[in-house]
């Protein structure tokens, strides 16, 4: 698939797979090690292990460059690069999440309330990026406008290994939800918006009206998903297969640099 068929993806589904190339491969096999032993990392590990030790979130602690370079390593290339590239100019990468589950993913620990875990079972902690949960009420406000979501797995897994997932098409009805209260409000006003009500209105239609996709990928392969895509992480299946070190995928949003126009408004 080339890179105009894999833009035509992204507008319409709301993702695209990105078949194995030699600098996927190279770059996968280089910093897979350092993934997982910054999963070991105690510090890390404090800071980062979720739901009874059954996720690993590891939020920004890849040290990669804006190329995508880890401790001397090759830089991200091949087609997904020249698809982001052809979208958002020249990669700027933030710093890389190292996202970790394991076998009984998500166990129940008393951290969040029993609702919100039967909707991480359930519905996989489905959710829109950026859209962060302020306040013990957990009141939703555009605060991080990722231009993207990159997904690269750094170890063989299948299917019931807590894989990926996207409600298909989900973007669009999330991103006329938004429009239809933030198109009358200047730009600079958009982070104080409290998008709450519209947005679980939205999240509800896309339940209803998308289809649910696992997607899975192999090292060598990746993926990408619309920054407005309704997605999570489904639960750890009894036929899962993973390494030992757990089911291990580094994943990359960069921001649009201030830019909520373009998050919402943008080309695709």
């Amino acid at each position: 698939m080339g890179v105009a068929a894999q833009i035509e993806a992204l507008g319409t589904a709301g993702w695209a797979k990105f078949s194995a190339d030699a600098h996927l491969e190279a770059w996968a096999a280089h910093v897979a090690p350092i993934a997982a032993a910054l999963s070991q990392n105690p510090e890390h590990r404090a800071d980062w292990l979720r739901h009874g030790g059954t996720w690993f979130a590891g939020v920004n602690i890849l040290a990669n460059d804006a190329q995508g370079r880890v401790e001397q390593g090759p830089a991200l290339g091949g087609a997904v690069v020249d698809c982001l590239t052809a979208l958002h100019g020249p990669m700027s990468l933030d710093r890389g999440q190292i996202s970790v589950t394991y076998p009984g993913y998500p166990a129940f620990d008393g951290q969040e309330s029993a609702a919100a875990h039967r909707y991480r079972v359930n519905r996989a902690a489905a959710h829109v990026d950026g859209l962060l949960a302020i306040g013990p009420e957990r009141r939703r406000f555009v605060h991080e406008p990722h231009q993207y979501v990159l997904g690269i797995p750094l170890g063989k897994s299948n299917a019931e290994a807590s894989p990926l997932v996207i409600w298909e098409g989900s973007h669009s009805l999330i991103r006329a939800a938004f429009k239809s209260v933030l198109d009358s409000l200047p730009v600079a006003q958009w982070g104080s918006v409290d998008l709450t009500e519209v947005y679980h209105k939205a999240r509800k239609d896309c339940f209803d009206r998308c289809r649910r996709k696992s997607i899975l990928a192999q090292p060598g392969e990746c993926y990408v998903l619309h920054r407005l895509a309704l997605h999570g992480i489904a639960p750890w299946g009894t036929g899962a297969q993973a390494p030992p070190e757990g089911r291990i995928v580094a994943y990359f949003r960069p921001q649009t640099q201030g830019n909520l126009n373009d998050w919402l408004n943008g080309e695709y």
